[in-house]
């Protein structure tokens, strides 16, 4: 089975900045076509210039967890390339959430922007790959999560965050089970210890997570965004062609220590 993307049409969420750009990028470089997709239009102007027709590389900016905004990325995929292969979910943010809190909205939000979305839009876009693959053999498309070891860890101050992941992770196998029949792999990617755009903000916010991350990190450091988007590809690509439901950990290690009471993003 070939590892090969080239040609394949892939949207990725979260594009604009840290992971999801870096994956929207390594898509592109190796030869398929990207829809950019992110609210904040600035940045992905910044990133990728003004849209042109018969570019490989178009974004889309709006608020993903509008509905409408959903419907209309889907549309603007479809008109820019004609069909959809992969959707890359990596719209996700992080926010320090307190247990005893019960007026903050934290897990609120992060239900809304790093699982309904993601749901929402996997939703859509299965529809429109099983209508691709109508009268056709062989998989149908693919869908990749990006989700966080915080999934299976519990942190003070990070309540929702960890709530907001574990949700991910079993939506990726739910899907996959309920997909599968119509040849479309649901997979997942949890990371720890990656330099995202919501990890630097945090570490504003919080500078000695850095310290404590490292420290219980074997690897003992932070990967590159960089460093995940190999990982994604796999899923995505023909190569896993019997690979669904699964939750790829690619966190230099972190997860294998005991190290309660650190953060991991």
């Amino acid at each position: 089975m070939s590892y090969s993307i080239s040609g394949k049409t892939a949207i990725v969420t979260g594009a604009a900045n840290g992971i999801g750009l870096a994956i929207a990028r390594h898509f592109a470089e190796r030869g398929a076509n990207v829809m950019f997709a992110d609210m904040d239009e600035e940045r992905l102007l910044h990133e990728l210039g003004p849209n042109e027709d018969g570019s490989a590389t178009r974004y889309f900016a709006g608020d993903l967890r509008e509905r409408l905004t959903l419907a209309n990325l889907l549309s603007a995929t479809i008109d820019a390339f004609d069909r959809v292969d992969i959707l890359v979910n990596a719209c996700r943010q992080v926010m320090v959430s307190e247990t005893l809190s019960p007026e903050e909205d934290a897990v609120e939000d992060l239900f809304r922007r790093n699982v309904l979305t993601a749901l929402r839009l996997s939703q859509l876009v299965a529809k429109r790959m099983i209508k691709q693959a109508e009268g056709k053999r062989g998989p149908a498309g693919s869908i990749v999560n990006i989700s966080s070891i915080m999934a299976n860890r519990a942190t003070d101050g990070l309540l929702a965050y960890s709530m907001s992941s574990a949700a991910i992770d079993q939506m990726t196998r739910a899907m996959a089970v309920s997909l599968a029949p119509q040849n479309i792999r649901v997979n997942g990617v949890a990371f720890g210890s990656v330099m995202s755009a919501s990890l630097m903000a945090a570490l504003k916010e919080m500078p000695e997570w850095r310290d404590q991350i490292e420290e219980h990190t074997p690897m003992g450091r932070i990967a590159a965004a960089q460093e995940l988007v190999e990982a994604v590809q796999f899923l995505a690509s023909d190569a896993a062609s019997f690979t669904t439901g699964h939750i790829m950990t690619v966190d230099g290690g972190r997860s294998l220590l005991d190290a309660a009471g650190t953060s991991a993003h």
